[in-house]
């Protein structure tokens, strides 16, 4: 992936879009795209708008040191709680927060709910959505949740966030503070793998019609 001719980085889609290295690739990459949610760190626990998240001891060394923090998470990392399985729970947190707006798809369905940020990130939202040239981000979390929920908008609701998933970026750099390079690489060695594979099979049954 380039911006504004240099690379930002060289991965197999998949890489890009679960271990994205800053701010851009990840706000490129993803339709509805990253939500950029603004947080600070207090000992282990960061703080964001829809409620606390304990990070592990390797997360907080990475992301300590800073006054403000910006949180990525894609929509399909959260979910309506009351639709997740009991033994899924532990593995993030739950929050409650007003609803905006709901789009039912039929079979999908998203939730937009609204948060505050502070001055500095709403700028750095709106320099990235130029730079992405697209709309411009706005401090509105886009939720994916089950088209069976019933969550209504205009009504407060309870979402579960999927807190392994999370990426915490610089807000001043756009670097990708958490984003674990060796799963990103077995990411892009998986899909180059794929990629011989189809081709050796290819080739295979062109043979096999060749004899024939």
């Amino acid at each position: 992936m380039l911006r504004k001719g240099k690379i930002q980085q060289v991965a197999s889609p998949r890489e890009l879009y679960e271990q994205p290295v800053n701010l851009v690739v990840a706000g490129f990459i993803g339709s509805p795209p990253m939500n950029f949610l603004p947080a600070t760190l207090e000992g282990n626990k960061l703080t964001m708008p829809f409620g606390d998240i304990e990070l592990d001891e390797k997360r907080v060394k990475a992301v300590s040191g800073r006054d403000l923090l910006l949180v990525g998470i894609r929509p399909e990392y959260f979910d309506d709680a009351a639709l997740v399985e009991e033994h899924k729970k532990p593995l993030g947190s739950t929050f409650r927060a007003r609803v905006d707006v709901t789009e039912w798809l039929g079979d999908s369905q998203y939730a937009y709910i609204p948060y505050e940020a502070p001055e500095a990130v709403t700028t750095q939202l709106r320099e990235l959505a130029r730079e992405l040239d697209s709309e411009e981000l706005r401090t509105q979390a886009v939720v994916s949740i089950d088209a069976t929920s019933r969550i209504r908008e205009g009504q407060e609701a309870e979402f579960w966030l999927d807190a392994r998933k999370i990426h915490i970026f610089d807000p001043q750099t756009g670097e990708n503070l958490t984003r674990d390079a060796e799963a990103g690489a077995e990411l892009t060695r998986l899909a180059n793998q794929d990629r011989v594979d189809a081709l050796e099979e290819t080739r295979a049954r062109s043979t096999s019609v060749g004899a024939a």
